[in-house]
């Protein structure tokens, strides 16, 4: 039997029947990607969207700070919370775009005009940009490498939470989120840019990409073979 699952913190866009996991695996080009029937529907169907076909509506005010509240519910050994969420204003988006430019100008000076339209067009994708920062806590005896994760996991959240209200989401990295100028835009050392997350409704079918085969990625511990890897 499935049991819808309801808020108690009035978070009310959410609502995934949980119900089994189906023992069938079924091919994505004959399923419905991020099929909110059901939590397990769901999981086994969550695709990112790409952010060039990306078009309105994107979520409001109102459901973008809905995402990032559902999203602290993320693993967090110690409770540092080593992230943060910077929103990019529709009015904001020429300046950021500005600042890339400079930034990358900066570094390479020799630079074309469609290595910088390729790069600027990162601040003009999609109806929503956030810019999440990976933000250590370095008076904490929890070592980075687990606060990395974590930031990881809650971005992961964020693209659930937007797909769970109807929407699609991408991640994005790519040359801005390894500059520390356009970091300095954001935040400041020792803060990363975790990633630019895009927002909105998709305008091309969603596709399937490759996946690991389960048997690559995947094994029952063999203590005879541990430390012994396929070449």
């Amino acid at each position: 039997m499935k049991q819808i699952v309801t808020s108690e913190t009035g978070l009310s866009h959410i609502r995934l029947a949980i119900g089994p996991v189906s023992s069938e695996v079924t091919d994505m080009t004959e399923k419905q990607f991020n099929d909110l029937s059901s939590l397990a529907s769901y999981l086994p169907s969550r695709r990112s969207g790409r952010p060039r076909d990306m078009i309105a509506p994107g979520p409001s005010e109102a459901q973008i700070e809905e995402i990032v509240t559902i999203a602290l519910r993320t693993p967090d050994h110690g409770k540092l919370a080593p992230w943060r969420v910077i929103a990019v204003g529709d009015d904001q988006r020429s300046l950021l775009a500005n600042g890339i430019h400079n930034a990358y100008l900066k570094e390479r000076p020799e630079a074309g005009r469609m290595e910088l339209e390729s790069l600027e067009s990162m601040a003009c994708l999609a109806p929503t940009l956030l810019v999440v920062m990976y933000s250590p806590v370095t008076s904490t005896k929890i070592p980075l490498w687990e606060q990395e994760l974590s930031c990881g996991a809650f971005v992961m959240n964020i693209l659930h939470a937007t797909h769970a209200m109807g929407f699609v989401g991408g991640w994005i990295t790519g040359w801005p989120a390894f500059n520390e100028d356009v970091r300095d835009l954001f935040g400041s050392d020792p803060e990363r840019i975790a990633g630019f997350l895009y927002l909105g409704t998709s305008n091309a079918e969603l596709a399937e990409r490759p996946r690991p085969e389960l048997k690559d990625i995947f094994s029952y511990w063999n203590p005879a073979t541990a430390g012994e890897a396929d070449t």
